[in-house]
C-alpha cells in the first residue's frame, strides 16, 4: 500500500510541543495507531516500524517521548545507559499527555491503539488504563508491574520474551496474567528486543509472528 510520511510538530494539553513521525496509508485508514519507543528515542528502526504498519492500513505516528528531557535525541543502541537516564527523567504524567495528544494526532474517527517495545511495552500497558483506545499492544515491556494498580480500559496483547529475564521474569509474567486474565500472552524463545531488527537481539522466528499475531489483534478491534 503506498503511503506518505513526515515529520511532524503535536501540542500536548499542557502546551508542551515535541517532534513525531507519522505515516499515512493512500486508503482510508483502519484507524490510528501510535508506536511506544524504547529507551534510544526515534530511531530509525522505529520509523521502519511506522511504515509497515501504515502499509497495513494505519495512521501510525511515533512520538518523541524523550523532548520533554533531552530534544531530538537518539541514543545508539550500544549506549543503553544514556537511554536508560534519559528515560527516567520523564515523567510519567507527561509521558501520557504526549501519548494523548499523538493519539488525537491520527484519530480519523475510526478509534486509536498503541503498540510499544521495551519501555514503550510498559507505557502502552498504563496509556489503556488512562486513555480511551481500541487496544494496546505490549512488546517485551520494562516496568510492567508499576503499571498494574490501574486496569487497563481496553483489550490488551503481550508479546514475552522467554530468556528476557531482566526485564521480564517469570513471576512478572504470571503477575501480568493473574491481574489481566483476558489479555493475549505469548512468550517467545527470544531474549530482549527479538523485534528489533536493527540489533543483534533480533530473533526473526519471534519478531515475525509477534508483528502478524500484533496486526490481526488490531484489525479485530479496528474491523
Amino acid at each position: 500500500m503506498t503511503i506518505t510520511e513526515n515529520l511532524v510538530r503535536l501540542t500536548a494539553a499542557d502546551g508542551f510541543t515535541f517532534d513525531a513521525f507519522m505515516a499515512r496509508p493512500a486508503a482510508t485508514p483502519k484507524g490510528g495507531l501510535v508506536i511506544l519507543q524504547e529507551i534510544f528515542g526515534m530511531t530509525d528502526q522505529l520509523k521502519s516500524v511506522v511504515r509497515s504498519y501504515a502499509e497495513n492500513g494505519y495512521q501510525t505516528v511515533l512520538p518523541a517521548l524523550f523532548d520533554r528531557v533531552s530534544p531530538k535525541t537518539v541514543v545508539p543502541f550500544e549506549t543503553p545507559e544514556v537511554g536508560r537516564d534519559i528515560m527516567l527523567g520523564v515523567a510519567r504524567e507527561k509521558a501520557f499527555l504526549d501519548i494523548d495528544a499523538a493519539a488525537k494526532a491520527v484519530d480519523t474517527g475510526k478509534g486509536v491503539s498503541v503498540l510499544g517495545f521495551c519501555w514503550g511495552g510498559g507505557l502502552a500497558l498504563g496509556a489503556a488504563g488512562a486513555l480511551d483506545l481500541r487496544c494496546a499492544i505490549a512488546f517485551y515491556g520494562t516496568r510492567l508491574l508499576t503499571f498494574l494498580d490501574t486496569p487497563p480500559n481496553c483489550p490488551m496483547l503481550f508479546h514475552f520474551g522467554e530468556t528476557d529475564t531482566a526485564n521480564t521474569p517469570p513471576e512478572t509474567i504470571v503477575a501480568v496474567k493473574e491481574a489481566i486474565p483476558n489479555a493475549e500472552t505469548y512468550v517467545y524463545q527470544a531474549g530482549h528486543a527479538f523485534a528489533n531488527d536493527a540489533r543483534k537481539t533480533y530473533v526473526a522466528a519471534a519478531a515475525i509472528p509477534a508483528h502478524e499475531r500484533s496486526l490481526a489483534f488490531l484489525d479485530r478491534y479496528h474491523g
